[in-house]
């Protein structure tokens, strides 16, 4: 059974456990660096990780990009969303149908 992870400050991950997904506590981006390599290859279909983590982990993330799993989700923190999880849906809807149909013009 595949399992879903969250990866952020302790503020915004542990309101996820009572959902059932695992909370995992990094302060910095070394510790989630270390959290998510070891989480990746332990049956996790998805990783939320905080946008404040994901800003300074893109070119660590983006080696998990064209791997089935797990999908690294970026949600907004406690501190508010940075748009990185926004944009993503953006380029992938782009990429999926040519042109940015979510585009705000």
């Amino acid at each position: 059974m595949y399992r879903v992870g969250v990866v952020g400050d302790k503020d915004s991950v542990l309101g996820f456990t009572a959902i059932g997904f695992e909370a995992f506590v990094a302060d910095d981006a070394g510790q989630a660096e270390i959290i998510i390599r070891r989480i990746a290859d332990a049956n996790f279909a998805v990783i939320y990780i905080t946008e404040q983590l994901a800003a300074v982990l893109g070119p660590f993330l983006a080696q998990y990009r064209n791997r089935r799993f797990p999908a690294i989700i970026p949600v907004p923190g406690v501190r508010g969303s940075l748009g990185i999880g926004m944009a993503g849906v953006h380029q992938c809807v782009e990429k999926a149908v040519g042109a940015d149909i979510l585009a705000n013009e």
